[in-house]
Parts: C-alpha cells; structure tokens; sequence
C-alpha cells in the first residue's frame, strides 16, 4: 500500500545521499510522493540533482532560506509543479565556532544566523508558500534532542532548535483552520556531514545504543518511515508536537549501572 500516492511534496536540506532528507525523500517515493527539492549553492546541486533523477525527476530548485528573494523566486519556479500537500523542512546552521565550548562565548553575529537559518527559515517558507499548501497538507521540521535536554557541544544549535520546535506549535495553530498540520521529528544521532560539525558526537553513536531501549541507533531510513506517516492521511488529527526517533533515548534518565564506554 503506498501512502502518499498522488502527493506532492517539497523536500529542502538533501546535502547528499547520506542525509537524513534524503532517506525521507526516498521513503516518501516509496510511497507514491512526487518530489521536488531547493537545493542552496551550486557545490550540493549536482547531488541534488542526481538525487531528484532517482526519485521522480521531479523539479530542484535553488533557494537560499536567508534571503527573501530567493524564496520568492522558489515559488515562482515551483509553480508548474502545483500545489504542495506536503513540507521537509530540514534546514539548520551554526559557525562551528559556536559548537564548542561554552554557551556564553556565543557570538551575536553567529546567534543571528543560526537562529535565522535554523528557526525562522520555517516561518519564512512557510510564509511564502501558505497559499500554495493544499488544505489539509502536512509540515514537517527535523530537530534534536537537544532542543529541550543539555547536549555537550550541542550549544547554539540547541538553542535554535528550540526556537524551531516553538515555531512549529505556533504554525500549527496558525494553519489548523486549513486542516494544515505542522510537526516536528527529533531523530537521534545519524552520521551526517552536519553530525560531524559538532565536536565530539559521533561518540554518541556509540552511547545511544547501550542506553536506548531499542538498543540501537536509528536510520535516515527509520526517520523516513515516520515522516512518510505524518504527511499520509494516517495522521490526520496529528498536529503540533515532536515525535521522537531515537530508539527511546530520549526517554532514559540516568546511565545504566553496567553502563562502560566502549
């Protein structure tokens, strides 16, 4: 059964083929979705590109998400392929100098734009996009745990993702008049070319699968699934929240006793 047959739906953040956008992407064309992607400088396009001929050949579209223009001109280019029924927002940013060290020596500078990338970007597509969304469609963020939890060296991006996750509440108020729900995935830590900008956390791809009671990491694959049922008509009534793919991690309080790190 494919669940999002007939369903058209924007695909943002694919750097390439080891993102977690694309894993939703390719599970969303598993399951029937036509696809287009942005795509942000031309050092990502030709994967991106690539990408779109293996899923679809659907449109891919620059877009810088800082720049009002540019999403402007996104929408106009995406206008031939229709309505949208559903969004991957899946956009963040923070100068690696404010993922180390301690919050405080954050710049404003680098608060600025991490905020505007990885937060306000949401409002901002959304905004320019709301009389493109079909009634009834779907929007979907990609957040962490650190949001709401202390992840060493996570810092700013923490912090930005926060604001996001607060975004998503107030869209989802915003839009539920059009039966339009907005959500949140929190996936837990997938090698990514965005994991390793943060020091130290590809350590925890070793600690999660001791302490989650899955025992194991996640897949871009297992974060698709769940993407592939909030934009379906499964999750009609499902709105506003953060829905948590990390094995049960998040869940889990205090380090097991026979906990040792291998």
């Amino acid at each position: 059964m494919k669940l999002l047959e007939g369903k058209r739906v924007l695909v943002t953040g694919v750097a390439n083929r080891w993102s977690i956008a694309t894993g939703i992407a390719k599970r969303m064309h598993d399951h029937g979705a036509q696809l287009a992607f942005t795509y942000q400088g031309e050092r990502v396009r030709d994967e991106v590109e690539k990408l779109a001929g293996e899923l679809g050949g659907g449109p891919v579209v620059e877009c810088d998400v800082a720049n009002d223009a540019s999403l402007s001109a996104m929408a106009e280019a995406l206008r031939p392929f229709g309505n949208l029924d559903g969004l991957v927002h899946s956009i963040a940013f923070a100068d690696k100098n404010d993922l180390r060290g301690t919050v405080y020596d954050t710049t404003r500078a680098g608060f600025a734009l991490s905020l505007d990338i990885s937060a306000f970007s949401l409002i901002a597509m959304v905004s320019t996009l709301r009389d493109r969304f079909n009634d009834n469609a779907s929007i979907l963020a990609l957040t962490y745990l650190g949001a709401t939890s202390i992840v060493p060296n996570y810092n700013l991006m923490g912090i930005a993702k926060a604001a996001l996750e607060s975004s998503v509440r107030y869209l989802a108020y915003d839009l539920g008049a059009r039966g339009i729900r907005v959500n949140a995935i929190s996936a837990g830590p997938i090698k990514t070319a965005s994991m390793r900008q943060v020091s130290g956390a590809t350590k925890m791809l070793d600690v999660v699968p001791q302490m989650a009671p899955l025992h194991r990491n996640v897949t871009a694959d297992d974060v698709g699934n769940t993407a592939v049922y909030l934009v379906s008509d499964l999750s009609s009534a499902i709105t506003a929240d953060v829905h948590f793919v990390d094995a049960g991690y998040h869940a889990v309080g205090m380090l097991p006793p026979d906990f040792t790190m291998k």
